[in-house]
């Protein structure tokens, strides 16, 4: 079917269900969605059973939108919505979007931009004809949202044609024959890092995940050359389950090499990938190696992408409709589910997921509408590893605080910028409010602040529990005065000489580089210090060697060898991974509903793998497999 039929068939379908009295101006196709433009915007707002009809109908998501004769100009917009509303909101953003015909109005008390039963709303909505949307002003300021927000205006008009470009592609012609599905491992299996999977139909090509293993001494980044993947401009879409950099990293590098399609993946996990890769250039710069991509692919990606909310369906081939559920890993971590055909097959891919609810998000979903085949991860799927719960870890964490401040020693935690660091803040703002611990500066250096703000962009997909304390008991955490950051070299210089005692929570968390090996530099020979893991340390990193007790290690210290004698405690406390343990993993598989047929375990190290698919298939009698990278599987 073309995108010409398509289109004459939705307007039909909108005649036929949309009353006479509703004035229709157009109809288009953008990426995914169907756009109906009216001049009625009333009508539908009054009438929500009519957006769910014809969404049904068409069998699409539906976006309605103002005809753009009813938008006054922005300047002149923004002007009226200040003299509408009053000065005591304390209004701290206005942005546009066009392509929506949306407002969203940022303020610190969001009641006052409302009125009393939404008479300012209505207000400003009769005046200016973009409907309002409010929002609570982050409480920590992001420069990435900021900045994404920003570039995306710019883009506009290119952004367009490629959103239409994309509904072109997913109203092409489809090929007669028989039907089948399979996967291929490009990255990821049997290993942690680079993760990657190819999920193919006779019609479609889907990416999932695009990774780099930043333990490796080359950078190493899936088997992108394979002949299913290239040319990447074959593909049909990407598919991001989260932000960190062994899922994420070299996304960029594909704009770099010819795909020009679309990037599917939560918001949240739009603006931390966005961080993370600039940082990553940053880091490759700064030892001396070439980064795969430049940042104008990094652009590239903001452009290209399509955010999916949790629980929003929509097509991303002509034959494929993908959901995002939570995964409780990080910020906007998603669990993929793909269902293929007109009812043929299901398949979920977990990327990384916490079946516990945590200090920052509730469990992963475990309920779909259907599941054939589940794709899991096994960091923690060996047969020992076995995690303390939150609570535990929160209680061994304030052991080892206490045992190393009062004895005037400093403590430095190695930490991933995105997820565990904010459990850790959470867990030591709490201790040191309730006086558990003593009362010590912590400090956070590199990219965690940026990170912590965009959480509090995003408080709709932290758990209930944050969200009230936060928003509704103005007690926010994250703001306490006990954290300081670490702004430049000169305040790491004198953190370096301070001698009093002070909590330091520094990237990155497998201290392969970054602000974390300045302080290791300086304290590592002194017994009266800490280090302290809280994540996992993957086999190659020095985060590992030290785990393994190594009492000496030699670094490269810009292109010098020098090496250090570890006399300072080491210490692990387990409970805060945002990995599922082996139980939490047997649990999450053995309450899954409904139970899939087929499961294919990956994202662990080798042993793990295989341990962990023999054990499903030993307690539940499914069918597994511990695939290597490269293997490709048949599903139908």
């Amino acid at each position: 079917m073309s995108i010409e039929s398509v289109l004459a068939e939705a307007k039909e379908i909108v005649e036929k269900i949309v009353p006479p009295s509703v004035e229709i101006t157009k109809v288009d196709l953008e990426g995914p969605v169907i756009v109906i433009y009216t001049k009625s915007m009333e009508e539908f707002a009054e009438n929500n059973d009519i957006v769910r009809q014809l969404a049904q109908t068409l069998r699409r998501r539906v976006a309605i939108r103002p005809d753009p004769s009813l938008l006054e100009p922005e300047k002149t917009a923004e002007k009226t919505i200040k003299s509408i509303i009053p000065e005591e909101a304390r209004i701290v953003n206005i942005f546009f979007e066009p392509e929506t015909g949306e407002v969203t109005i940022e303020a610190l008390s969001p009641g006052l931009v409302i009125g009393k039963h939404g008479s300012l709303l209505n207000e400003i909505k009769r005046n200016i004809g973009w409907a309002p949307k409010v929002v609570r002003a982050p409480p920590i300021p992001s420069k990435t949202v900021e900045e994404i927000r920003n570039y995306l205006r710019s883009v506009r008009e290119p952004r367009e044609e490629f959103l239409k470009k994309v509904g072109r592609r997913l109203a092409r012609e489809m090929a007669q024959g028989e039907n089948w599905i399979r996967m291929t491992s490009l990255g990821g299996f049997r290993q942690v890092g680079r993760s990657c999977s190819l999920l193919m139909t006779r019609e479609s090509k889907v990416m999932i995940d695009c990774g780099v293993d930043v333990s490796a001494e080359d950078n190493g980044g899936p088997y992108l050359n394979a002949p299913e993947v290239m040319p990447l401009d074959n593909l049909d879409a990407v598919v991001l389950t989260h932000a960190h950099l062994d899922h994420s990293g070299l996304v960029p590098a594909l704009y770099k090499y010819g795909y020009e399609g679309p990037v599917y993946c939560t918001p949240p996990t739009r603006d931390l990938m966005s961080l993370l890769q600039i940082d990553y250039i940053k880091v490759s710069f700064g030892e001396g190696k070439k980064s795969p991509y430049e940042s104008p692919q990094i652009r590239e990606v903001v452009k290209h992408c399509i955010p999916l909310k949790y629980g929003e369906t929509t097509d991303i081939t002509p034959d494929i409709r993908l959901t995002f559920h939570n995964a409780g890993h990080i910020l906007g971590s998603a669990i993929a589910h793909f269902h293929i055909g007109d009812g043929l097959y299901n398949v979920a891919f977990t990327g990384d997921i916490k079946f516990e609810k945590t200090w920052l998000f509730n469990p992963a979903v475990n309920r779909f509408p259907r599941l054939e085949t589940l794709i899991i991860e096994s960091t923690y799927g060996g047969y020992h590893d076995i995690q303390p719960s939150r609570r535990e870890a929160g209680e061994q964490l304030r052991e080892v605080c206490s045992r190393v401040l009062l004895r005037g020693g400093k403590i430095l935690v190695p930490v991933f910028a995105v997820g565990r660091s904010q459990e850790v803040m959470l867990v030591l703002e709490d201790l040191m409010r309730h006086k558990h611990i003593p009362d010590v500066p912590v400090y956070l250096d590199g990219m965690i602040f940026e990170a912590t703000a965009i959480h509090t962009a995003y408080p709709e997909y932290l758990n209930s529990q944050l969200r009230t304390q936060i928003f509704q008991t103005g007690e926010n955490p994250f703001l306490s005065e006990m954290f300081k950051r670490v702004d430049g070299a000169d305040t790491r210089e004198r953190i370096l000489h301070d001698p009093d005692p002070c909590i330091i929570l520094a990237t990155s968390g497998m201290m392969n580089g970054g602000p974390v090996m300045e302080y290791f530099k300086a304290w590592a020979d002194d017994p009266s210090h800490a280090l302290i893991f809280v994540g996992f340390q993957a086999e190659g990193t020095i985060g590992r060697k030290i785990q393994k007790e190594w009492k000496e290690i030699t670094l490269n210290d810009r292109g010098r060898p020098l090496t250090l004698k570890i006399k300072m405690d080491v210490d692990e406390v387990d409970g805060f991974s945002g990995h599922s343990d082996r139980l939490q993993l047997l649990n999450y598989v053995g309450t899954l509903e409904p139970r899939p047929e087929k499961v294919i375990v990956g994202h662990g190290e080798e042993f793990k793998c295989s341990d962990l698919a023999s054990s499903l298939y030993k307690k539940f009698g499914m069918e597994t497999r511990a695939p290597m990278n490269l293997e490709t599987i048949r599903f139908k």
